[in-house]
């Protein structure tokens, strides 16, 4: 995989690439930021980002190989791109600086930032600069108004857009965007509003929800993955982690008192557990599908076994309310125009308690109204279908997500298929925040 990406990669942003881009790319002030490259010595950099209108240097922090520095910086955004009058958040950002005449990695996370150092798999492979953007209302990056109406697609991806322009200024190589799941997807919406901000895009991970009323794809999936044994393996474990529902429910409840956590956003421990249940064969084929069907609880396993099982495999910590706090927002997206998957229940339906469980809704407090926009999608996947260009999907034939991926139509994108979970996970090629635990994929 990585031979096929870096090939693309070093073709997106050669001279023949670029040269295509010319025409229609705006330079951004390209010849003032090559003026600027070749006086940025010593303390220089740190002094021009301080000289960018917006942008504040928090910190500096060590960087991860020789030469390199590392910056935390916080801009100043618009809460809404059309009205300038809505007021403005400052947006954490994190700057990997190599040097000014290398091309630039616009790392979008779709999530908070993480204050690290390594490099995605584009920026190392193009040994290059990388900036990452941590997501409108995650993290600190919080607008301050008490619902999350200005979290659209569209405000994410003109966020981005103003990124791109200012750095443009210090940074006029080559650049390419690229992000796992989310942020895979983040990346993908800002190049459908801003198509030539970069000259390349490598999203990861990154699933097309077009029709969020259909989700036949993914039970589809499911119901094929890997081998008869170890998906009948998952659905036995199912059924009996709801038959000793009440003693798993009160294991999960005492470690919420212990660690002095709640369960109010979701409304229970058993509905947070029966939850957990229904998620957690997708979690297995996306992070732990390499393993066998030997490290599946079986039905004649203690209690404790199948609890821990189902600690690590769905994160039981994600539907309390210390975790599932953070991940508000993102919940907030999938209700309103991202849209979610459903779980396959044929097998639990004389055991499930809590129809709809998984929608956005039980993770998204009542009072914030989830208004389902069902034109965001299919606008989004048109555009890669009809109009996207230099795209690079990177799936696993393993990831449940990969059940509704991206169809680039243009003749220099691609789709690349590789075999494993362990290739392609966004923990290996774009290192993804957390909070005490896995993201609520």
């Amino acid at each position: 995989m990585r031979a096929w990406t870096r090939r693309h990669l070093l073709l997106a942003t050669g001279a023949a690439g670029l040269a295509a881009t010319a025409a229609t790319a705006p330079t951004y002030a390209a010849a003032e930021g090559r003026r600027r490259s070749r006086r940025l010595k010593g303390d220089g950099i740190a002094d021009a980002l301080r000289a960018l209108p917006g942008l504040r240097v928090i910190e500096e922090l060590p960087g991860a190989e020789p030469g390199d520095r590392f910056f935390v910086l916080g801009l100043r955004q618009p809460v809404d791109h059309s009205d300038r009058t809505a007021g403005a958040f400052e947006q954490r950002l994190t700057l990997l600086h190599t040097a000014t005449d290398r091309p630039m990695v616009l790392y979008t996370t779709g999530y908070g930032a993480v204050l690290t150092t390594r490099r995605t798999e584009p920026a190392t492979v193009l040994s290059g600069n990388q900036l990452q953007v941590e997501h409108r209302y995650f993290g600190v990056s919080r607008p301050p108004t008490a619902d999350y109406a200005h979290l659209t697609i569209r405000q994410a991806a003109d966020d981005h857009h103003r990124v791109v322009r200012l750095f443009r200024r210090l940074y006029p190589a080559a650049w390419i965007s690229t992000g796992g799941s989310k942020g895979g997807m983040a990346s993908v919406y800002h190049r459908r509003f801003h198509p030539h901000d970069v000259d390349g895009t490598v999203a990861y991970s990154a699933p097309n929800n077009v029709d969020d009323r259909d989700d036949s794809a993914y039970v589809h999936f499911l119901a094929h993955v890997g081998t008869a044994e170890t998906r009948a393996a998952l659905e036995q474990v199912q059924r009996e982690a709801l038959l000793r529902r009440t003693e798993l429910v009160a294991r999960y409840e005492e470690w919420a008192a212990s660690t002095g956590d709640s369960f109010h956003i979701i409304g229970s421990a058993e509905k947070a557990l029966e939850i957990a249940v229904l998620r957690a064969p997708f979690m297995f084929w996306q992070y732990d599908g390499a393993k066998t069907p030997a490290a599946i609880p079986t039905p004649a396993a203690s209690t404790n076994a199948i609890y821990t099982w189902l600690h690590d495999t769905a994160q039981l910590p994600v539907y309390a309310d210390a975790v599932a706090t953070h991940y508000i927002p993102y919940f907030y997206q999938l209700g309103t125009q991202l849209g979610y998957w459903e779980a396959p229940t044929h097998h639990l339906s004389d055991l499930a308690r809590y129809p709809d469980a998984m929608r956005p809704r039980s993770f998204v407090p009542r009072g914030i109204p989830l208004p389902f926009d069902a034109t965001a999608m299919p606008d989004i996947d048109h555009w890669v279908r009809r109009h996207g260009t230099r795209l690079l999907f990177v799936n696993g034939a393993q990831d449940p997500f990969a059940a509704e991926p991206f169809h680039p139509g243009g003749r220099d994108a691609r789709t690349l298929w590789a075999p494993t979970p362990a290739t392609t996970s966004a923990s290996t090629t774009c290192p993804q925040p957390t909070v005490t635990t896995r993201l609520p994929q």
